[in-house]
């Protein structure tokens, strides 16, 4: 196993590697986003990653859900993912749930780490409601146009600090989603690796007008 992981080993260590395949993790989406995050964390050596999504794939997703092909139309995005994550890396169990987060939700499975991987603000709002209560961590991610947002978010409270409104996304460049997924999974390889991350603190990337990345940060307030 340690060679398959050599060069996180050269990074934080065999001890650190092998603590990973006791952690669980829930990805919550399986689209732009979880495909992306399927691809950088499910062959990082996490013990168990579940993949959540209802959805099927559609001709307009395979452009920036990196994990579809042409021909993949009609198959359920969660069960795809799932099914990468497992022939690229034999030691994590990826398991695939064809539902939406309420109905996940209630099979009280245990992980570690939630990661929104969706694309509507009520539904986020759910997963802020469910961390609460089981007392997890999760980690935020949203993307549109060419700028995105992410945040580890532990005391502070996602519906505390956003409107919670329905609201039709506009239109999206590909590169943008696996630039949050890469933030998201750092976020979360650093968590559950137990380095140092900064908690509670959004990120916020937008190309301005002359076409220069900029980043903004921000404090959340924290939940009372």
């Amino acid at each position: 196993m340690m060679q398959y992981f050599h060069r996180q080993v050269q990074l934080w260590g065999e001890d650190t590697q092998k603590s990973l395949q006791d952690k669980k993790i829930v990805i919550i989406g399986a689209g732009g986003l979880g495909s992306s995050l399927a691809f950088a964390l499910g062959a990082s050596g996490i013990g168990e990653i579940h993949m959540v999504d209802f959805d099927e794939v559609s001709l307009h997703n395979i452009h920036r859900q990196i994990a579809f092909k042409v021909g993949d139309e009609g198959k359920n995005k969660a069960k795809i993912n799932s099914e990468i994550i497992a022939s690229r890396c034999p030691y994590v169990k990826a398991v695939a749930h064809e539902c939406d987060f309420k109905t996940w939700s209630q099979k009280n499975i245990d992980v570690d780490l939630i990661i929104d991987a969706t694309d509507n603000l009520p539904t986020r709002g759910d997963i802020n409601t469910y961390a609460k209560v089981k007392n997890l961590p999760w980690v935020y991610g949203s993307v549109e146009a060419f700028h995105g947002q992410v945040c580890f978010i532990e005391e502070s409270s996602f519906n505390d600090a956003f409107k919670i409104i329905q609201k039709t996304p506009a239109g999206i460049a590909a590169p943008i989603v696996m630039h949050i997924a890469s933030l998201q999974a750092n976020l979360a390889l650093r968590y559950l690796a137990e380095l140092p991350i900064k908690k509670d603190y959004l990120y916020y990337l937008f190309f301005n007008d002359d076409g220069e990345l900029i980043t903004q940060k921000f404090g959340l307030p924290t939940a009372d």
